[in-house]
């Protein structure tokens, strides 16, 4: 079965926020973040990238969970419209904080579709591959969200840390300057020192010898291009360690529910009337 994937971002900004996710005349492989990263985990896809919602909150990146709330109920319309087209067998929710999936899954359930997200997908990966996980942020309202996520999905005795870089997104009242994960992007790509690099490495060594995690993941899509840095310098100190990011392995897990066949159960997401009802819940 040849894999028709719909990744859809988690908001649109203008052209004037100077943002990567802002509106533009750019391939889908230009304006897909990282694309260089997942090139190979895409060349078995026929995929497109839609639009996130335009952010209602203003013209920024998304970070607290105000902004999250925001965004996923906005990304809903999206998520039911790729459903219904009938063009995709997956569905990818772009962002590190993944908002409005658990909705999304409701949604695409009815269709059997499955839908992956960024710490859904990183956390399952690093319950396979280790026992302990931590992830390195970038902001401290952000990292609430994060905690949110690691409760929600039943990961709090698996999530040894969450250990923040603090490069918060640039907003009203708050100039990055200094301390924006754009630019010590082009830094590192460009092979020059980058201060995020250095302070997420140190944030993954500390994650390991103090908080005991074994595998790192990264909970801003924002982060993700720290990736590949962290891996090789984790691996140059002699840290056995997986690094994983969320975009990567939505794709790969979004594969993986289409082979198996499955999307999700119908005992969480029930229809609105199923055949089948429990009277009773327990915990």
């Amino acid at each position: 079965m040849r894999y028709r994937f719909a990744l859809i971002r988690s908001f649109t900004l203008s052209a004037a926020s100077g943002h990567p996710a802002a509106a533009g005349g750019r391939t889908k492989q230009e304006s897909l973040p990282n694309h260089a990263d997942v090139a190979h985990l895409l060349s078995d896809v026929d995929w497109e990238l839609l639009a996130g919602p335009v952010a209602p909150y203003g013209d920024w990146a998304v970070e607290n969970r105000e902004e999250f709330a925001l965004v996923g109920a906005a990304r809903l319309a999206i998520v039911k419209q790729a459903c219904e087209s009938g063009k995709y067998n997956a569905i990818v929710l772009l962002g590190g904080g993944e908002p409005g999936a658990p909705a999304a899954r409701e949604i695409a359930r009815r269709y059997g579709i499955p839908v992956t997200s960024s710490a859904f997908s990183q956390m399952h990966v690093a319950s396979m591959v280790g026992r302990r996980f931590s992830f390195v942020d970038l902001a401290e309202s952000h990292s609430m969200h994060i905690y949110d996520l690691v409760l929600q999905h039943g990961f709090a005795d698996r999530c040894a840390s969450i250990r923040s870089i603090n490069f918060p997104h640039s907003r009203p009242r708050y100039d990055a300057a200094g301390r924006d994960l754009h630019e010590e992007k082009r830094k590192a790509l460009r092979g020059e020192p980058s201060a995020a690099v250095e302070e997420a490495v140190a944030a993954a060594v500390e994650a390991i010898e103090e908080d005991g995690a074994d595998t790192i993941l990264f909970s801003c899509s924002g982060t993700f291009w720290l990736r590949p840095f962290v891996q090789k310098r984790l691996a140059e100190i002699g840290w056995e360690v997986p690094v994983l990011d969320g975009l990567s392995t939505s794709i790969t897990l979004a594969k993986a529910l289409i082979d198996l066949g499955v999307d999700a159960s119908g005992l969480v997401f029930p229809g609105d009337h199923p055949r089948r009802w429990r009277r009773k819940r327990t915990f």
